[in-house]
């Protein structure tokens, strides 16, 4: 006897392959265009850059400002210099301070190398409790608006715990070595090297149980530039 045959209940549809959704839209490869070494490039390219986050064309630019479109596609491409009185109709026009207009001339972007064990020592709360921070690095007042503080810290039999830690931002924590008991809030987290925990640092939070010493994590602390 002949077997029956199975329907393929997918043969008529017309099903789309399985594609996991990507968490981010940003593309962490992405080049960026280098720092212009002309003026006059500079500012252009700028003055087109907020043109567009504003949804205004040529047109609409040289309505709000009074110069005209010939004048305005000079400036986005660079072949005049503009004064400064125009510079700064074209920043009213485009609520953005006149300063940014030349953000993009010469940019320097800072960085910072640190060789193993010259490490920064640094006081913070819970120096008192035994706990030792070496700062990893610093950059000042930076284009990102963000201030990172990134710290290797260390504890030993020396250390007590200290679970009540709170401050602005937001934390992220990898342990590198050791055992510890750390604790958000209400939770707690049994953390082993390779562990990582992420979390609003305005919650109380802090080692609470020394499970394996000696230990030793990465504590990196991102807040809003003042």
């Amino acid at each position: 006897m002949a077997k029956k045959a199975i329907p393929d209940l997918d043969a008529d549809l017309d099903v789309e392959p399985f594609k996991p959704k990507l968490p981010f839209n940003q593309d962490p490869h992405r080049v960026r265009e280098f720092s212009e070494r002309n003026l006059e490039m500079a500012i252009g390219r700028q003055v087109r850059a907020f043109r567009r986050q504003q949804g205004m064309t040529v047109a609409d630019l040289a309505n709000a400002t009074g110069l005209s479109i010939g004048m305005l596609s000079k400036i986005e491409n660079g072949i005049t210099s503009p004064s400064l009185t125009t510079l700064q109709i074209l920043s009213h026009a485009l609520s953005t301070p006149i300063t940014s207009l030349f953000r993009g001339f010469e940019e320097i972007r800072e960085v910072q190398y640190v060789k193993a064990g010259e490490h920064l020592e640094m006081e913070r709360r819970g120096t008192r409790a035994g706990h030792q921070y070496h700062l990893l690095g610093h950059i000042g007042s930076n284009n990102s608006g963000v201030v990172v503080e990134p710290y290797l810290i260390t504890l030993t039999a020396a250390s007590d715990v200290f679970p009540t830690f709170q401050h602005d931002g937001v934390e992220l924590l990898y342990m590198l070595e050791g055992e510890v008991e750390y604790r958000h809030g209400d939770q707690l987290f049994h953390l082993k090297p390779g562990d990582s925990l992420f979390f609003d640092a305005d919650a109380q939070h802090g080692p609470e149980v020394l499970v394996k010493l000696p230990a030793r994590y990465l504590s990196i602390i991102s807040y809003p530039q003042a």
